[in-house]
């Protein structure tokens, strides 16, 4: 049973890779996402946290070191779970697979990118409800954009999700 419910699982992801890889694929498209792909790398996640923290007052400066906060210690999770899951990318395996930024080496699940957005975003969101209504689209837009790209299953940007989004909200109640 567990086999087949995996099966299942894996067939999914492939379709749902897929459908965002190439039913929606558009030169437009390819261009704002893969710009947007990059508000989830550690150059912009972790300038915007540092910005907070040496560029505002509280309760935004606290918002800043709890998003740090969130961004490291959920980077280490998402380390350790890609070191010992050792998925393969999708463009590594898939012939069909488009890929519209830079190769990535390392493993696939889960997705760092995602990860890192939402471990930065939720501590803000936890200050400033309403601005959830922009960033968390924004965040949600760096995960499909990963799948776009063709470096991540949609499984890995959901558990990329939920892992940043837990750590962030963990911390945030502190």
């Amino acid at each position: 049973m567990n086999n087949r419910y995996y099966r299942w699982l894996r067939e999914q992801d492939t379709v749902l890779f897929y459908k965002f890889n190439h039913s929606i694929s558009h030169n437009m498209l390819d261009k704002i996402l893969s710009f947007m792909t990059h508000l989830g790398g550690a150059t912009f996640t972790i300038l915007s946290t540092l910005a907070l923290i040496l560029f505002t007052q509280e309760p935004w400066r606290m918002a800043g070191w709890k998003s740090l906060a969130a961004l490291a210690l959920s980077h280490l999770i998402v380390v350790i779970v890609k070191k010992t899951i050792r998925r393969s990318r999708p463009y590594t395996v898939m012939q069909q697979a488009k890929i519209i930024i830079n190769p990535l080496k390392d493993y696939s699940f889960p997705s760092g990118h995602t990860n890192s957005i939402f471990a930065v975003v939720i501590p803000i969101v936890f200050i400033a409800p309403l601005l959830a209504i922009v960033l968390i689209p924004i965040a949600l837009t760096v995960g499909i954009s990963r799948i776009y790209a063709g470096v991540h299953y949609p499984s890995d940007c959901l558990i990329g999700c939920l892992i940043g989004t837990t750590t962030a909200t963990m911390i945030s109640m502190i």
